[in-house]
């Protein structure tokens, strides 16, 4: 498994972005969108792009995931958690101390960010209206030694 810096213009990415837009947009009812500031990550395995992840820097100390999506066929093996790991990581290098993620409440990316040390926030202050497809969650990078 590979994971790389690819842009969304990438056919492979915007065919899994677009496949991510068409399953949360049925799950919400309503549009869900992609930012065009968003650095993305690449999941390849034998070849092919099989997830994506994008994080944005909203302000000098936080990021924010976006676009998390797994293939349907490869999920419940770990990817997810390795995406989110190297967009921490992207996070950090980009000088930012906390990473913050949007997730529906009862959609599996909740428990993932939950597994992976995020905790849950108040939705105020973060873009969108808080509605009830929508819970927010926060976790602090460490501080270097």
């Amino acid at each position: 498994m590979l994971i790389e810096s690819r842009p969304l213009t990438d056919p492979e990415v915007a065919a899994l972005a677009t496949a991510r837009q068409r399953e949360l947009s049925e799950a919400a009812g309503r549009d869900v969108g992609t930012r065009g500031d968003t650095c993305w990550l690449t999941v390849v395995i034998a070849g092919r792009a099989v997830a994506c992840g994008g994080m944005r820097v909203c302000d000098e100390d936080t990021g924010e995931l976006e676009q998390l999506y797994v293939r349907p066929a490869y999920r419940r093996r770990g990817i997810a958690r390795q995406l989110v790991a190297a967009l921490e990581e992207l996070a950090y290098q980009r000088g930012c101390s906390m990473v913050r993620v949007e997730a529906g409440p009862h959609r599996p990316a909740a428990a993932l960010f939950r597994a992976c040390g995020y905790e849950p926030i108040s939705a105020a202050g973060a873009p969108g209206d808080g509605g009830p497809y929508r819970e927010c969650f926060a976790k602090r990078l460490p501080v270097p030694a």
